[in-house]
């Protein structure tokens, strides 16, 4: 069974950090690209950040650059998305996605496999 599966959501204090993980079971992560994205209440989905086969090149959006870091385990089978710096803007469903093309992207055209979400509340 083909599984992407999203841990390490919580609730945090603003400039708090977390660390999210995107697991695969079913299938090998090296094969794809995976992307994260984000949906706040009564907002539309958006990319966050997202990583191409090789590990490069990776994109992040404006709202994360300097503060979120996209990385891959493909040992591991294991995505990481570290968030740093965290602002109460980025209150959301964080989810992992992986499509089968070299390069990543933002945005959601042509990803394949999608998590459940892990929930990122950022607040005091």
């Amino acid at each position: 069974q083909v599984q992407l599966v999203e841990s390490g959501g919580g609730l945090v204090q603003p400039g708090g950090s977390l660390r999210l993980s995107c697991a695969a079971s079913g299938f090998t992560l090296d094969s794809y690209s995976i992307g994260w994205f984000r949906q706040a209440p009564g907002k539309e989905r958006e990319g966050v950040s997202c990583i191409s086969r090789g590990a490069s090149p990776t994109y992040y959006a404006d709202s994360t650059k300097g503060r979120f870091t996209i990385s891959r385990d493909n040992v591991r089978n294991t995505v990481y998305l570290q968030m740093t710096s965290l602002k109460p803007e980025d209150t959301g469903i964080y989810y992992c996605a992986a499509r089968t093309y070299w390069s990543c992207s933002g945005r959601e055209s042509g990803y394949n496999y999608w998590g459940q979400g892990t929930q990122v509340t950022v607040s005091s």
